[in-house]
């Protein structure tokens, strides 16, 4: 336990790495999410064909390899940048094709005749999406949204596999190789990562419980 206590700081700089990681990862991955989720239920089929397109194959990328491939494939192209910002693109562009279903999902909840009463209404394609559809459907994206954040969180220590050894996995890395105490320091971090996913979601079962429409 000397090794935790005596550590301490570089647990909670590993953690608030790994939260600002996954931070921003889910807000890049949410937002390309949204609009592949607009492509995928657009009346145009060639923005339908695009969005199924990206989702089956980012889907079928193992997310290391997507890591490795701009980590180490980016700079033979001439593109140099951070490894931390490098692992959040990439992460982004994986898990936006998660959030597209999720978001999608959601969308899908909303009954035809809201739609139809906004088309009735004069509304365009995206007046519906942004007024009618999605504020309905956000209630039951919460939990998916949640379990998705989980999953981004709990992912991002494969960072450390391509160099941002600055995240929490790749700090309790260090110090084993230090101190050669694996069930010690994995199981601290462990403990940080089972921290944040109780908290997501308890936070998540609050929201959805203050969104729920009684009927």
């Amino acid at each position: 336990m000397d090794v935790i206590t005596s550590h301490l700081g570089v647990f909670g700089h590993g953690l608030l790495v790994s939260l600002e990681l996954s931070g921003s990862t889910f807000l890049g991955a949410g937002l390309l999410g949204l609009l592949l989720a607009c492509c995928r239920i657009s009346p145009v089929l060639p923005l339908r064909v695009l969005g199924w397109g990206y989702v089956a194959v980012l889907r079928s990328v193992p997310l290391l390899v997507l890591l490795t491939l701009f980590v180490f494939g980016l700079p033979e192209i001439g593109m140099v940048y951070s490894l931390f910002w490098t692992a959040v693109t990439a992460m982004s562009l994986y898990w936006a094709a998660f959030f597209c279903e999720a978001i999608r999902s959601g969308v899908r909840s909303v009954p035809v005749g809201q739609i139809e009463a906004g088309r009735a209404l004069g509304l365009s394609f995206l007046q519906v999406l942004r007024l009618v559809v999605l504020p309905q459907s956000f209630r039951s994206m919460v939990q998916p949204l949640a379990s998705l954040l989980i999953a981004v969180t709990l992912n991002s220590s494969l960072a450390s596999a391509v160099g941002v050894t600055q995240e929490l996995t790749g700090q309790t890395e260090l110090l084993d190789q230090q101190y050669a105490q694996p069930l010690v320091t994995f199981g601290a971090a462990a403990l940080c990562y089972v921290a944040v996913t109780l908290l997501i979601g308890r936070l998540a079962a609050v929201t959805e419980r203050k969104l729920t429409v009684v009927r």
